[in-house]
């Protein structure tokens, strides 16, 4: 082997040497030392209903890198509801998640916690009673708002102004569904709802540019 052949493997052994020893950007994280919120938090509900959002935290270590393969526990600690799953195993990105419950108070927070680690991340929820009825303007070519919420037993009422001819026609949601309105420019339509779950909705004269939902819970 000629000196310049040698000159070149050492260089080759050094970078392999350095990169081993650095970890090349890949080094697995340490062992936790942070749990941090990440999703859920802050959320405005009504009593008695699954939040829309999972909760969710990640495990940090040391260098802020995710820790996967971590036992969360989560707890209500104030307030009603519950959460399930009680605990949770962080994914490849350092994340656990749970479903949240909120129950009959107004103020709810949920601690998660990893054994070991002094300090749980908490996450406030708020909560109030469902309305019993919600109002849809149908004009210029839009349901306003697209999005309602309503209490099982609530009434939704679609008032027309304007001169172009629309209707309401549902397309999703548990059957039956709701009576569709017909294809008018003015007056009124009002469907009273028993069934929990979300309702989809457009207008079958302008289909892409006319959606909207009603959402019934508990």
């Amino acid at each position: 082997m000629t000196r310049r052949h040698w000159v070149r493997w050492g260089v080759l052994v050094g970078i392999v040497w350095a990169s081993g020893c650095n970890g090349g950007g890949t080094q697995p994280p340490g062992p936790p030392t942070n749990l941090v919120t990440s999703g859920g938090d802050g959320q405005n509900w009504y009593f008695n209903n699954p939040l829309p959002t999972p909760l969710s935290v990640t495990v940090l270590d040391a260098n802020g890198r995710a820790v996967p393969g971590v036992v969360v526990t989560w707890a209500v600690t104030q307030g009603g509801g519950g959460v399930t799953p009680a605990q949770s195993t962080t994914n490849a990105n350092g994340v656990a998640t749970t479903s949240d419950s909120i129950g009959s108070s107004t103020l709810q927070k949920v601690n998660a916690s990893v054994t070991g680690l002094p300090n749980a991340a908490t996450l406030t929820e708020a909560a109030s009673a469902p309305p019993t009825t919600a109002s849809v303007a149908v004009a210029d070519f839009s349901f306003s708002p697209t999005a309602v919420v309503i209490q099982t037993g609530g009434t939704v009422t679609w008032t027309w102004g304007g001169a172009a001819l629309h209707n309401v026609t549902y397309d999703g949601g548990p059957t039956p569904l709701p009576t569709n309105s017909g294809t008018q420019a003015t007056g009124t339509h009002q469907n009273t709802i028993t069934t929990v779950g979300r309702y989809t909705y457009h207008c079958s004269v302008h289909p892409t540019q006319m959606t909207g939902s009603v959402t019934v819970v508990h």
